[in-house]
């Protein structure tokens, strides 16, 4: 096989690589054999082809050539046999295309088919009869069947021979189409009366390797005299008609005359070509030599065609002519658009001049009616360009954004140059793929979002929102929240948010009292690459609840003593008692407070002002009213709903502090009653909870430990040891208090049948009742001298707008210790004298 391979590479601006290679074998080769090694000659390697969807392209559809992209060669897909596809065409070729993409690249393979000599020569007919009459004379002409050989070349047709030859020898005459005219050549006269018929071999032989030959009989009755042959009027006829004249259309007319008479005159005419299908298109009508169209023209296979008509007459004579029709062309061919390489989705950011589509554009006509032009609607941003003869690509011309058209459908249209203009198009579906070139952008430029404190963690507080104008992925948005802190806390452990919604939840629950509002900034990033994103401020206003109640500052309400005020019994109407204060930590109309008073020994003797918690006598005080009041004050806020604490005042009604150790006893009684009551609710409640059996065991032990004790205690001989509480000083300094007391009492069990008590000058100005005292106080005659005597450790400085008393009373532990108590006095007040 000889293989010849002829590169021709041409790079344009337009990104596409365009070459040529040629390629010879001969014809027959089996399916699969090696045409050539495409990639070896084109200079690329088996990944390009891949990667570049490599295609062949061939314009009549005919697929006799594959492509190997494993191997990057061309094969024998299908049995080529020259002689179907080309006839007596010299030389015969198969012209590919191969594309390429990304890059587009353009490559024109021509594959030239050599012929072997797998036909011999033939004839049409297997034997050829002659009439000739014994007077013809030496050197007459007699028109021999010309074989058919479909070979070209040296396989052709090469020669004629003729046998046996004593009579005749054959001529070939060369025409100017190259074929041979055979003619047998009388070379000895006729004798009918020696030998009446004639058997001769006509073989025609090719001059391929080995040589094949056809034969034909030639059989040759010899008559009686006619010795004038006929003769055409013209030996070339001319005749042109365009391809699409109709069948039966007239093309010419031949003449042939015969100088002889009778039947030796008449003359037959008939078309003798056998190599073409003159036969089929053509007829001519045997006695007047009308040629007829019988079959249908078209100017793109064959543009003229050759009839050799004959003549002859009864005798056997014979001439010959040749017609030759010349076929006009028409506009009767649409061109035919071929896409060869077409890119369905092309990227945004391509830069103008990108390669789109790559087309070969095809109308068979000729000249002015073959010639095509494309073009594309105005108001797209692509153009046309011719790349060669007969190609055409579509490029962009511009900028291309996806956001504005995602999808072009662009209609091509090509049309001839004829008479009239013939057109075809086709329309292209081209996507635009999205690159990352939008950042997201928030629906707003901030946002603000309250949310009421006390909320359940978790709590969707609103949503921020970004668009993408890009698309898919590119458009897929996440949220963040950027990295900050509130207070020194990092904000992520206020709020989070969700990635893919933009909801934003509170991680805590907010306390208006500790925070009142704060910001952060939430990022929206897209899923590009790389990403692109917008940042917005965001603010978060806690609004305010009534969760807190008011709380009570002053008085205050201690667990282990009691406060009292005192009012003398000379106090006028209006008479400041006490004042009632109290906070609230909310905000608003939730910390407006108002005081009223819940419950009163005396309602009809004090009041509490409704705006400032001051607690004033509303009537004189009387004799008859009772020395201890209590008043129970509710102090509520203004929240819905409305939140109150409760505080509940002492107030002592005497002149003088005597008459207040008095009622000391019931106060601190009362409380260690009303203490000791809860205890056993509580217990019951808790043990009714357990078995009712347990109950009564813990009941019953409890109550002899309690007895076991006591007795132990009432029979001890400890030493009395003195306590001494601790003093309580007044440090708000609100100005609105006239007189306070301060009492310290220490008792024992079983301190109602035994106590003492003493007193020392202090700085207190509040009265404090000890609770822990379990009876009342005997009054013993030393009080009395104690308080009456001017050096006594018991200082009291009773006046309008001062006084301050206290007391210290240390109660022994046993009854018969009073004489103990009463010494450890005396003790103080020298000290004090000193």
């Amino acid at each position: 096989m000889r293989r010849q391979v002829l590169l021709f590479i041409s790079i344009f601006c337009l990104s596409s690589v365009f070459g040529q290679v040629i390629y010879s074998i001969p014809e027959e080769m089996s399916k699969g054999s090696l045409v050539g090694n495409i990639v070896h000659d084109l200079g690329l390697d088996v990944k390009r082809l891949k990667a570049g969807k490599a295609r062949i392209y061939t314009g009549d559809n005919a697929e006799y050539i594959e492509l190997n992209k494993d191997r990057g060669v061309l094969l024998v897909k299908e049995r080529m046999d020259r002689e179907a596809l080309c006839g007596q065409t010299i030389p015969c070729a198969l012209n590919l295309q191969i594309t390429l993409e990304d890059p587009i690249e353009f490559y024109t393979v021509t594959v030239e088919i050599n012929d072997i000599n797998d036909n011999a020569p033939s004839f049409k007919k297997e034997e050829m009869k002659f009439r000739i009459s014994e007077s013809a004379m030496v050197g007459a002409k007699f028109v021999l069947e010309r074989a058919m050989d479909l070979d070209v070349g040296v396989n052709g047709l090469q020669s004629y021979s003729l046998k046996p030859t004593d009579n005749f020898h054959l001529k070939l005459q060369s025409q100017k189409d190259g074929s041979k005219k055979v003619e047998m050549i009388l070379q000895k006269q006729l004798d009918r009366e020696t030998q009446e018929h004639l058997s001769l071999i006509l073989t025609a032989a090719d001059g391929g390797d080995p040589q094949l030959s056809g034969t034909i009989r030639v059989e040759i009755s010899v008559l009686d005299v006619n010795d004038n042959a006929p003769v055409f009027t013209q030996e070339i006829y001319k005749v042109t008609i365009t391809e699409t004249a109709p069948k039966g259309t007239v093309l010419s007319t031949v003449s042939a005359v015969d100088a002889d008479q009778g039947s030796n005159g008449k003359v037959a005419y008939s078309i003798t070509n056998t190599l073409d299908d003159v036969p089929v298109m053509f007829h001519i009508d045997e006695e007047n030599g009308v040629l007829t169209l019988s079959g249908t023209l078209d100017y793109e296979k064959t543009q003229h065609y050759e009839i050799h008509v004959q003549a002859s007459d009864d005798g056997g004579l014979t001439d010959s002519c040749k017609i030759i029709v010349e076929v006009m062309d028409t506009n009767d061919n649409h061109p035919t658009i071929n896409i060869m390489s077409k890119t369905n989705l092309i990227s945004e950011n391509s830069r103008p001049g990108t390669v789109v589509t790559i087309f070969n554009v095809e109308d068979p006509d000729h000249e002015d009616n073959g010639k095509v032009s494309c073009f594309i609607e105005d108001d797209m941003p692509f153009a046309m360009k011719t790349t060669s003869k007969k190609f055409f690509s579509l490029v962009t011309d511009s900028d291309l954004d996806r956001e504005r058209s995602s999808e072009y459908n662009i209609t091509v249209s090509c049309s001839d140059e004829g008479v009239p203009s013939l057109s075809s198009s086709v329309t292209l579906t081209l996507q635009i793929s999205d690159v990352n070139d939008n950042a997201p952008v928030f629906e707003r430029s901030s946002y603000e979002a309250y949310i009421v404190e006390n909320n359940t963690p978790g709590l969707s507080i609103f949503t921020v929102k970004a668009r993408d104008a890009d698309w898919n992925q590119n458009a897929r948005v996440s949220y963040i929240l950027e990295d900050s802190s509130v207070n020194g806390v990092p904000v992520s452990s206020y709020v989070s948010v969700s990635a893919d919604s933009g909801v934003i939840h509170a991680v805590r629950s907010f306390d208006y009292e500790q925070i009142k509002d704060f910001h952060f900034r939430v990022r929206a990033q897209d899923g590009g690459s790389p990403p692109l994103s917008s940042n917005v401020s965001v603010k978060i206003v806690i609004q305010d609840q009534n969760d807190n109640p008011p709380q009570v500052l002053y008085p205050v309400q201690t667990g282990g003593s009691l406060v009292a005020e005192m009012v003398p019994r000379s106090a006028d109407v209006g008479y400041l008692v006490t004042k009632v204060v109290a906070v609230d930590v909310d905000s608003g109309q939730n910390a407006w407070l108002s005081y009223k008073l819940q419950k009163a020994t005396d309602r009809a003797l004090f009041e509490v002002g409704s705006q400032n918690g001051e607690i004033r006598s509303i009537r004189q005080v009387s004799d008859k009213d009772a020395v201890k009041q209590r008043l129970t004050v509710i102090v509520e806020d203004n929240g819905q709903p409305s939140r109150s604490a409760t505080v509940i005042v002492n107030v002592v009604v005497a002149d003088s502090f005597p008459e207040v150790l008095s009622e000391f006893t019931d106060f601190a009684h009362d409380k260690e009653y009303n203490d000791n009551l809860t205890f056993y609710l509580v217990l019951a409640l808790a043990v009714v909870s357990f078995l009712f059996i347990t109950s009564l065991v813990v009941i019953i032990s409890v109550k002899i430990y309690r007895w076991r004790q006591s007795r132990i205690l009432y029979h001890s001989s400890l030493p009395v040891i003195p306590y001494y509480p601790p003093r309580y000083s007044d440090t708000l300094g609100t100005g609105t208090l006239p007189h306070v007391y301060n009492y310290e009492v220490c008792r024992t069990t079983d301190s109602r049948k035994s106590d003492c008590k003493f007193g020392r000058a202090a700085s207190q100005n509040v009265l404090i009742m000890d609770p822990s005292s379990t009876g009342t106080m005997q009054r013993i005659q030393s009080e009395k001298n104690i308080l009456d005597e001017p050096d006594s450790p018991l200082e009291v400085r009773n006046s309008r707008n001062s006084m301050i008393t206290t007391f210290h009373i240390c109660a022994c532990y046993k009854p018969g210790t009073i004489s103990s108590c009463n010494s450890y006095i005396q003790q103080q007040s020298d000290i004090n004298r000193v």
